[in-house]
This record gives C-alpha cells, sequence and structure tokens, in this order.
C-alpha cells in the first residue's frame, strides 16, 4: 500500500510502497477514503525538515535540551549516531481522515464492516491508504455526512476542545486570534453557543471567510478594527475570552491578547505560538492562561489510547472519542459547517506535489484533502442506477457528393430561430420531413425552410428510411422517449437538451443504444462550439493542475406564461437548462464531473476527479441590464475571463484580451450543427462521447437530489461508451 511519508534530515517527501497492517484486537482496519491535511500543524513540521541542522535546532529548542541530556547520560559519539539514525528516517504524516472499516478486531462490536468512520491520531489516522486504528480513536459517521467532512473530525476536535477550555457563556464575546483552520473552527463553534466572536487575521480573505461563518467583525490585527469592536461590543470592558490559533514566533497574540482581555479574563492557548507572557499586563488584568491539549482528555495517555481503556463519563465528560462524536453530530445537524473550508482536494496519488506546492506557497489553503478514488467510489450515493453497457456502431459515411437527409421532429421558436436557419442554405442538407404537433405548424415550416413534406405523425419521419439524421426539438418531457425511437430506427439523432428528465429516462435512451448498437447521438450543448470560447480557451492552453471555476447565470425571471412554469410536465427549470452550464464547464476541464453539491439558492458546486471544482450559480433574481453568462477560470498561475460571448481575456505572463467585439453573441449553434453533419456525413465520431452526454445528464438531475437530501451526490460513469469528444 502507499503512505506519505517525510526524511526529517533530508527534508524529502515520498508516497512509499509500504506493507499493510495487521488487523490488532482492540481496533479496526480502515480503508481511507479521505484524510486532512493540517495546513498549520503539518506544514509546520514539512517546512521545519527542510530547514539546516542549526535551523531545526532553533525551531526545536525541546529536542536539543534533550540531546543535551543524553550527551551528558550516553557520551557525544552514541548521542551523535542516536541523533542523525533517528533524522535520517521516515515518518509518517496526517492525523485526521475517514475511511471504511475494512476489518474488525477481537472485542470490537461498536462497527462492523462497511461502516464510514472518521479517525483520530498521528500513528493512527495516517495519509496512508489502509491504518490500525484503536477503539477510542474513530467514531462511526452519521448517516447522511459526506466523507470529506467526516475527515475533519480530529481537526474539529482540536477546536472543540480549546473552546471547551475557554468554557464560553451565551452571551460573552470572545477573540480568536488566528483564522486558519483551526481558527475557522472556533468561530463557529463559539457562534453556535450564542458567543460573539471577533477576529484577527492578516490575511483579509480568511477575515471575510470567518465573517461569512459567524464572526462579526474580522481584521488585521495593526487596523484599528477589532480594537473599535471590541469596546463597542463591551462598552469598553474587553472581551471575556481569546482564543491563540496562531502560529510563528512572534510574541504580538499574546501581547493583543492581554490589550483586548477583560480583568480576570480567559486566554485559551490553541496553536503552537509563542509565549512570551508580558508579566505586568497579565498581572494586573489577572488573566487566566489556559492550554488545550490536542483533541481533549485521553490524549498522550497509553491506556486509553492503545489499550480502549474509557474514562467514566462521570469523571470525564468529555474525552478525545466524545469530543469526535460531538463534531460529526454537529456537521450532521448544519451546526458545523466545513465545505467552506476546502480550498483544494487532490488525489492521493498526488500528495507529495500537494505538500510541496503548499509548502512553496503556490497553493494557498485553508483546509486541503487527500482524495482515495477507489475508496470513495465505495461510499458516495449514486444517483443512477444506469446500466451502461454501451455498443459502439461502427457507422459507414456516406458515399460522396450524397446530401445530409434530415427530419425535423418539432419546429418551434428555438428549432426555426437557432436550428433551421443554419440549414436552410446548405448544399449539403436536404430537409427532407418535419413532423409538428399542429398542421399549421408544419405547413408553416415547410414553407418558410423548403421541407419535402410536413405532417403531424412522427412514424412518418422515424419510418422513413431515406432520412440519415432526425432532429428532436421538442418539449423536455418527450425528448427521452422521441430520441429512443429514433435510435431504435438507425438514424443518428440530434435532441436539443435535456436529453432526459429522470434517471430512468436517460436508461432506456442508453438501453436502446445498446439494444441497436446505434450510438449517433448529439444533445444540444451548443456553448462548447462558440467560437470565442474556443479562442480563448486556446489562449489559455493546456491545463496541469486543478482548475477553479465560477460560472454565474444570470437566467432572469420567466414570463407568467411560460411552459418552463410547467415542472410536473417538464421538469424543473435547470433540469431544463442546466446542462448547458455544466457542459460548458466539463468541456473547459476536458473531464466530467463525479460529485454534485447544491443548495436550494440553486448554487450547484461540481466535483471533478483530478481536485477541480466548479460553481456555477442559476440566479433568477438577478438585475436584467447584467450580462446573462460570465465565466472565469483560474487554474495553474493563469486565470481566464469570459464576458457573456461578447469579451474574452486570458491573465498569464502576458495578457490576451480578444480583438474585437463581435456583431451578435454567436453562442456556437452553427458551429455545433456543422460538427454533427459532418459526424454522420463522414462516419466519424460523434462530437461528444454518450459517457460525457450521460454525466451531464446525471450531473443536471443530481443538482435535485442534492437539495433534497441537502448532501452531496456521487456521479456514476458509464462503464463503456462511445469515441471521446
Amino acid at each position: 500500500m502507499k503512505q506519505v511519508v517525510q526524511n526529517y534530515k533530508s527534508g524529502e517527501l515520498a508516497l512509499l510502497e509500504v506493507p499493510e497492517p495487521a488487523c490488532k484486537p482492540g481496533g479496526v482496519l480502515v480503508r481511507t477514503v479521505y484524510s486532512l491535511i493540517s495546513t498549520g500543524t503539518e506544514m509546520m513540521k514539512v517546512s521545519e525538515a527542510s530547514l539546516s541542522l542549526v535551523g531545526k535546532a532553533k525551531a526545536r529548542p525541546d529536542q536539543v535540551a534533550k540531546v543535551m541530556q543524553s550527551v551528558a547520560t550516553n557520551g557525544l559519539s552514541a548521542t551523535y549516531r542516536k541523533v542523525t539514525s533517528k533524522l535520517d528516517s521516515y515518518t509518517p504524516l496526517g492525523y485526521s481522515l475517514c475511511g471504511i472499516v475494512e476489518q474488525v478486531g477481537d472485542g470490537i462490536t461498536d462497527v462492523s464492516v462497511g461502516d464510514l468512520v472518521a479517525c483520530a491520531g498521528n500513528e493512527h489516522a495516517l495519509h496512508s491508504e489502509l491504518n490500525w486504528v484503536p477503539k477510542n480513536l474513530y467514531s462511526r459517521v452519521p448517516d447522511g455526512v459526506d466523507p470529506r467532512h467526516a475527515a475533519f473530525g480530529t481537526v474539529g476536535s482540536i477546536a472543540m476542545q480549546g473552546v471547551r477550555r475557554g468554557e464560553p457563556q451565551i452571551g460573552e464575546v470572545a477573540l480568536v486570534i488566528g483564522l486558519g483552520l483551526i481558527g475557522q473552527l472556533v468561530v463557529q463553534l463559539l457562534a453556535s453557543s450564542g458567543v460573539r466572536v471577533v477576529g484577527v487575521d492578516p490575511d483579509p480573505e480568511r477575515c471575510k471567510l470567518a465573517e461569512s461563518l459567524g464572526a462579526l467583525t474580522c481584521a488585521h490585527p495593526a487596523s484599528g478594527i477589532v480594537d473599535t469592536a471590541v469596546a463597542e461590543l463591551t462598552h469598553g470592558a474587553g472581551v471575556d475570552q481569546t482564543y491563540l490559533a496562531a502560529g510563528g514566533n512572534t510574541n504580538d497574540p499574546v501581547e493583543l491578547a492581554a490589550k483586548l482581555s477583560r480583568d480576570r479574563g480567559r486566554v485559551i492557548d490553541i496553536g503552537k505560538c509563542k509565549l512570551d507572557l508580558p508579566w505586568n499586563a497579565y498581572y494586573e488584568k489577572e488573566l487566566d492562561v489556559r492550554f488545550s491539549r490536542s483533541y481533549g482528555p485521553g490524549r498522550y495517555d497509553p491506556s486509553y489510547e492503545l489499550e480502549g481503556r474509557d474514562y467514566p463519563i462521570g469523571q470525564v465528560r468529555w474525552t478525545e472519542r466524545r469530543n469526535l462524536e460531538c463534531v460529526l453530530d454537529l456537521i450532521a445537524r448544519d451546526r458545523l459547517d466545513v465545505e467552506p473550508l476546502i480550498t483544494h482536494v487532490s488525489d492521493f496519488s498526488s500528495a507529495v506535489e500537494t505538500y510541496q506546492s503548499l509548502n512553496e506557497g503556490s497553493l494557498k489553503a485553508v483546509a486541503v484533502l487527500f482524495r482515495y478514488p477507489d475508496a470513495v467510489a465505495r461510499t458516495e450515493p449514486v444517483v443512477t442506477s444506469a446500466r451502461v453497457g454501451l455498443v459502439s456502431s461502427s457507422p459507414s459515411a456516406l458515399p460522396a457528393g450524397q446530401p445530409v437527409r434530415l427530419g425535423f421532429i418539432g419546429a418551434g421558436n428555438y428549432a426555426s430561430s437557432m436550428l433551421l436557419p443554419h440549414l436552410v442554405e446548405r448544399d449539403d442538407v436536404q430537409l427532407e420531413h418535419v413532423a409538428t404537433t399542429s398542421a399549421l405548424s408544419g405547413a408553416n415550416a415547410r414553407r418558410k425552410f423548403g421541407f419535402a413534406a410536413a405532417s403531424t405523425d412522427i412514424d412518418n419521419v422515424l419510418g422513413d428510411s431515406s432520412i440519415d439524421a432526425v432532429f428532436v426539438v421538442t418539449r423536455h418531457s418527450s425528448h427521452a422517449e422521441l430520441t429512443r425511437q429514433a435510435l431504435l430506427a438507425g438514424k443518428a439523432v440530434f435532441v436539443e437538451k435535456p436529453l432526459a428528465l429522470s434517471a430512468s429516462e436517460l436508461q432506456t435512451v442508453l438501453d436502446a443504444i445498446e439494444e441497436s448498437g446505434n450510438d449517433r447521438l448529439q444533445v444540444g450543448f451548443n456553448r462548447r462550439f462558440a467560437p470565442l470560447l474556443h479562442e480563448a480557451r486556446e489562449q489559455f492552453g493546456p491545463r496541469v493542475g486543478p482548475a477553479s471555476v465560477r460560472y454565474l447565470v444570470n437566467a432572469g425571471r420567466l414570463d407568467h406564461g411560460s411552459w418552463y412554469n410547467q415542472t410536473d410536465s417538464e421538469g424543473s427549470r435547470f433540469a431544463g437548462e442546466g446542462g448547458h452550464f455544466i457542459d460548458t464547464v466539463s468541456w473547459l476541464l476536458d473531464a466530467d464531473p463525479v460529485t454534485v453539491y447544491a443548495t436550494g439558492d440553486l448554487q450547484v458546486t461540481l466535483g471533478y476527479a483530478d481536485g477541480s471544482t466548479a460553481v456555477i450559480t442559476y440566479a433568477e433574481t438577478g438585475a436584467s441590464g447584467f450580462p446573462k453568462e460570465t465565466l472565469d477560470i483560474v487554474a495553474d498561475g493563469k486565470v481566464l475571463k469570459f464576458d457573456d460571448f461578447v469579451r474574452a481575456s486570458v491573465y498569464s505572463r502576458k495578457k490576451w484580451a480578444s480583438s474585437r467585439i463581435p456583431k451578435g453573441r454567436d453562442k456556437g449553434q452553427a458551429a455545433e450543427v456543422d460538427a454533427f453533419l459532418s459526424a454522420v456525413r463522414t462516419g466519424s465520431p460523434m462530437p461528444i462521447s454518450i459517457a460525457s452526454l450521460a454525466a451531464t445528464t446525471l450531473a443536471t438531475l443530481a443538482a435535485q437530489t442534492s437539495v433534497a437530501n441537502a448532501a452531496p451526490v456521487r456521479i456514476e460513469l458509464p462503464r463503456k461508451a462511445g469515441a471521446p469528444a
């Protein structure tokens, strides 16, 4: 199995192949799903390892004292050999994870194989594919909790123990110094306890994050803003408690704590910071300085951690494990929100590169997770039971010079304004038959676009052996069934979005592909064909690392009489339109989403296997004068900015901006039709693979599932599919 290790002497980080641990009595063997990097504690260790021996000695004076004692006891030569041997060894990293119980040791009755558990301990919850975890250092994850969130259990317990040491009371005012991972959690726990919170951090983004999570005011310590806020909130008395969640060698945090504390206030040290207490300031206020020891009572006690001997609840109410259980319960009840803290998710195979990026500062993060793909697939809810054993067809090209003969089912406003105008003047296309619900609309389409025939019977289109391809441009509720029939009839199919309104509808389409061997299918996701977006993507260039995408869709309100409002029959508005935006992002990232999390205001977060994320905000309440679609991509030190198919720019070493403003917004309909016809004519693969069409459809549907269940949803990709896009 693989495990992240570090050589403290050389600073080398490695993903090492090590033997799998045995499942011993008194514990469980856990296969890791997600493990959390402590961007404070772990990165301090990684940074120290890169120092010289003198630098290491300065960073760890406590260890130097032990070395000197060993010299006095064992002699210089023996001590030197001992120290160099210890330094030149691999040590593990990690202490907070979520995983699946793979094996249960003797004496364990509270969990079973297959249970999801959160685990703690810098010897037992490592960044490793498998870990043996003793009884008091794991807790079963409540149903519905995202495994990514459960991986915060240990770090949440550290924050929880710190808050318990502060003994907060409803209505008090607390100061949190340092708004990193622990500080952000402390802010939320205090706010949930009825405490008014003020935060301090030099990073304005972390200040904004803490305010969004419950802090009243957060600012740079030198700004004076916090001083004023404390004075106003406490009527000049000072804060009741101060939490030191900062690191580093500066003494500023303890001095600020003394300055802003009330008489006999409490100062709780959670992080590892310099503690040169200014005697006069602490004496005159008689400040109560308290230390918070890691996850809670039981820490560093072998009888508790290794032997599983619990402390009586009447004597010790909150132990390591009880704190862990409490954190998971708060997450399950939406009282502790860790999702906003997740800055980056990286596959475990990229662990070394991720640490290096953090250490070098190119990756700035509050919380970083390692994802273990094989284990993830066993934990996340699946949005579909789709059986997708697809059989790819081997279509032949049309005879040279023969036009592509087309049939249309539906000729409404979109077909008449966005598709047919791109077909009517083409010499390589022959419009054979149009079938519409009303006879008049068919007659109008025949007259306007030159169809050879028109009717109200779709069998006249599907049953015509001369027709090579069918366009399905009807209302949403009929798309899947008409697509199924057309595929079984042996036609190439262009269906407007959405492909399906449910997983079962999608399954019928996939079954038709498998039954017929006909995978000649395209869905009308036109934005990926837009010329300006293509140009911007080329200027952005290849992507190496994960990307962050922000997509604002200013959809606006529907007219009262719009058939889009018929949600019972035609599905939700997002189910109908959302595929456009999901497909666009997936094309830009050259990947399909694997997870979807959506909130009731239709902010949809997509997760991708390489750690990329995309947030699509589908807004109906924006100003009508604002552009409909704006898009930003950030990756590899580059930014792509796209404004409503009118302007585009890329910021990297050299800035590129689109040279001219187009006369109209070309959203790619002409290019998408051309790509479809080219595939039909030449027998080449369809422009978008079946796997991608299915993934986009499932992701669109998953948004509704996620809102209903208030939980992320995993997208199960097809096992076999057509040619890649």
